[in-house]
């Protein structure tokens, strides 16, 4: 039997976590990109869509949309980290 003082390789590596505000904020930037690349994809969806129906299939609607997701999420990116609080959480 190993006495408990003799740490094997694998034991220490499963000791070293990161601290609780790396793991904040490596949480805030999944967020943040997640959002903003869902709010990109939702304006462009958008922008297609609007430039079909009323726009003869121009491009700018589609443009704009893309500019407002972009906008929109960076508001929202902004807001999440300058909170002083954590994330948060919605339950599905």
């Amino acid at each position: 039997m190993s006495s408990p003082s003799t740490a094997t390789p694998a034991s220490a590596a499963q000791k070293i976590i990161p601290t609780s505000s790396q793991n904040l904020l490596n949480d805030k930037w999944d967020v943040v990109l997640s959002n903003a690349l869902i709010k990109t994809g939702l304006g462009f969806g958008g922008g297609v869509l609007v430039s079909i129906l009323f726009f003869k299939r121009r491009a700018f609607p589609v443009w704009l949309g893309i500019g407002f997701g972009l906008g929109r999420g960076y508001a929202e990116g902004d807001a999440i980290f300058r909170s002083t609080a954590g994330l948060r959480t919605v339950k599905a």
